[in-house]
């Protein structure tokens, strides 16, 4: 096989992306249909997977809260209805969460931000095993963060719940690597689009300064003093799902223009 085939994944693939309605997700489905593969999304936001089912009626869309269990439970029924089995689950869901002062942050914010951030991944992730390991690809691709390997202030519900990311991507790759099944983490740093800006104003209004000074400060801290883009993480889940990542699991893997720090 020559080495650019072997960079692409095989047509055919049926892929799971978890919140792939904007950002990202949606990158990464995209990406993934734009190679031939058969691919579901999920979003807790209706209007959104409305939008995105509208521009993309090739991909199916079907609403899910991940961090609620009965509603992962519809949403693997609806996979395999549609795929008939499973390829690859991308474990993309998150929220950003609280901005605050450790002693500002509510307990219902803590908890909402780990439900969402490691729990759904985990009630995502138990239900596609089964279904991964009758197939030949076997590959889980979870998004962690920058924050899941520096201390990140004021987000500490955000930065938690994505060192819970590495930790479970890591034990997962033990053991499920005997059975054939890789597993990985993507930890991206600042990416371009509305998610970032809304974290820009809420770290503003913490810490009492403008935007614009927030988001320098940000990218002063990235070596290549600029944000990422979500094509970027496509690239990479492509990549990981192509016979030429077949060697890589338990590994995470930061598409961050190198980010010092946060």
């Amino acid at each position: 096989m020559a080495l650019v085939d072997a960079m692409r994944p095989r047509p055919g693939l049926k892929v799971l992306v978890t919140a792939g309605a904007s950002g990202i997700g949606a990158a990464i489905a995209r990406a993934f249909a734009e190679v031939e593969a058969r691919v579901v999304v999920c979003d807790v936001d209706r209007d959104a997977l409305g939008r995105f089912a509208s521009a993309h009626p090739a991909i199916a869309a079907v609403p899910c809260d991940v961090a609620d269990e009965a509603q992962v439970e519809e949403l693997f029924h609806a996979v395999e209805a549609r795929l008939g089995g499973l390829d690859v689950l991308v474990n993309n869901a998150g929220i950003a969460g609280p901005t605050g002062g450790v002693a500002e942050i509510s307990p219902a914010d803590w908890r909402r931000t780990l439900d969402v951030n490691i729990t759904g991944m985990f009630l995502c992730t138990r239900l596609a095993v089964p279904l991964i390991r009758k197939s030949e690809e076997r590959v889980i691709i979870n998004l962690s963060s920058v924050a899941g390997r520096l201390g990140y202030a004021y987000r500490t519900p955000y930065a938690a719940s994505k060192w819970a990311v590495v930790g479970f991507t890591q034990s997962l790759a033990k053991e499920l690597g005997p059975e054939g099944i890789r597993v990985n983490a993507i930890l991206p740093g600042v990416v371009r689009g509305e998610r970032i800006e809304r974290v820009f104003a809420a770290r503003a209004e913490a810490l009492g300064i403008s935007v614009d000074e927030v988001r320098k400060s940000y990218l002063d801290k990235v070596s290549l003093r600029r944000m990422v883009e979500p094509d970027d993480m496509a690239a990479m889940a492509l990549f990981l799902c192509s016979p030429a990542g077949r060697n890589i699991s338990g590994q995470a893997l930061s598409v961050c223009g190198n980010t010092e720090t946060i």
